[in-house]
């Protein structure tokens, strides 16, 4: 009977603790629907930050998986709070496998989605990517690499001096407010992929745009010399430099350019240390403000016409005379895969990057290098082993081989509209 009586007061003492956790718990409700968090609550879960009895009717009626929104990473609106920076970040990429830069053409992977992923990871990121005030310095193509575009973007900052936020008056953010700062270089390129790292950081005032505060860019073009006649094409290229139409340089874009000059202040031609029996590597390198779309591969597709011999430098005269050639001779452009975006430049703008970081970047970069030349020393085996056989074709004539189609000069092709044409087609469609 004891025991009996015993059970009795325990469960009575559980009901006693249950009610006094329901007033403390009603006690909290009540002071938290008067703190800030709650306001914070309702800006970020209501459009116009008040919450309407409907909307939490129809949340209570959600059912749980419905009401948890499945989104990678993590939710950005919730660092708002955090303190934060603007920067702009050094970028470099080995272009091979990515569907160019930009995210937007819905096509994966990208270079742009990769980075925003580590971003997330990183809890750098703070709102989505409008709210980031994002820009990008180069678009570039499908296969393209680059070793100096820049993006610029407000990440997270650990800082809490006013200057961190850089204001809108651009001041030059000083040393002293450097100091204990994240290292942007090294936590954002440990969930990078090995194709993609940055290569610096660097605080901005918030009116630097990473596209329209650029002052000039540098693309090199690497190819192998092989036959080709490297003075005539010294000797094409510098016709390019100057301001220039470039219409019949580049994949036109009616629609959203309406102004195809523009302006190369920079070519040159020049051979690299880099041998392959007995061919070596050269490089073509533009510099100007700004480039149309696929005119660095357009113009060199024509310099290498002109290296086989197959078309003349002046050739290059005719091109830039749009009066004369309105319409685009039809050739196919030269290979993404060698194009470099080598730098982007502006005004009082130097990146940083710590010496740890500065050191574990360049021991990924020299490993990176390493194992592309492992790889080609199993294609160097390859070749070895094959030469016998090739010896051994050679010697018998290749029968029923197809002859060498003949060359047509560009000013004898098929051409595209013209931008006037293209203009038209638009106006009569919408």
């Amino acid at each position: 009977m004891a025991a009996q009586l015993s059970d009795v007061d325990y469960v009575t003492s559980l009901q006693s603790r249950i009610k006094e956790l329901e007033a403390e718990n009603a006690n909290l409700l009540s002071r938290l629907a008067h703190c800030h968090c709650s306001q914070v609550d309702k800006k970020l879960y209501s459009p116009n930050g008040k919450a309407t009895e409907a909307t939490e009717q129809k949340k209570s009626n959600m059912k749980p998986e419905e009401n948890i929104k499945k989104k990678p990473g993590y939710n950005t609106k919730f660092m708002s709070h955090h303190n934060k920076r603007y920067v702009a970040l050094k970028v470099m990429y080995f272009g091979k496998r990515f569907y160019g830069f930009s995210a937007e053409a819905q096509m994966e992977p990208s270079v742009e989605s990769e980075i925003f992923k580590a971003l997330e990871r990183t809890r750098l990121l703070v709102g989505d990517k409008k709210e980031s005030q994002y820009s990008r310095c180069g678009r570039t193509d499908k296969g393209v690499s680059s070793v100096g575009n820049v993006i610029a973007l407000f990440l997270r900052s650990k800082l809490k001096t006013s200057g961190v936020n850089n204001g809108s008056s651009g001041e030059v953010v000083s040393e002293e407010q450097l100091d204990g700062e994240l290292d942007y270089v090294r936590v954002i390129n440990r969930e990078l992929p090995d194709d993609i790292r940055v290569l610096g950081w660097c605080p901005i005032p918030v009116d630097f745009h990473a596209r329209f505060s650029c002052l000039g860019r540098e693309y090199r073009y690497f190819f192998w010399k092989e036959n080709l006649n490297i003075r005539a094409m010294e000797s094409a290229g510098t016709k390019l430099v100057g301001e220039h139409d470039f219409r019949n340089f580049c994949k036109m874009d009616a629609a959203n350019v309406h102004t195809y000059v523009r302006r190369i202040t920079v070519f040159e031609i020049y051979a690299t240390d880099v041998r392959y029996d007995d061919n070596q590597l050269w490089v073509i390198k533009f510099r100007g403000r700004a480039f149309l779309w696929h005119q660095v591969r357009c113009m060199v597709a024509v310099l290498f016409l002109i290296g086989k011999g197959l078309e003349s430098p002046d050739v290059i005269d005719m091109l830039l005379d749009t009066n004369k050639i309105p319409r685009k001779p039809q050739y196919i452009m030269a290979s993404e895969v060698p194009l470099v975006l080598q730098s982007c430049d502006f005004e009082n703008i130097k990146f940083m990057c710590s010496t740890d970081s500065g050191k574990t970047l360049h021991a990924h970069l020299v490993n990176e290098c390493q194992s592309y030349q492992l790889q080609a020393a199993i294609f160097q085996e390859a070749i070895l082993n094959c030469v016998p056989q090739l010896h051994d074709q050679c010697l018998t004539p290749v029968r029923g081989s197809k002859k060498k189609t003949s060359y047509i000069p560009l000013m004898s092709r098929p051409t595209e509209p013209s931008y006037e044409e293209r203009r038209a087609k638009l106006s009569s469609c919408t």
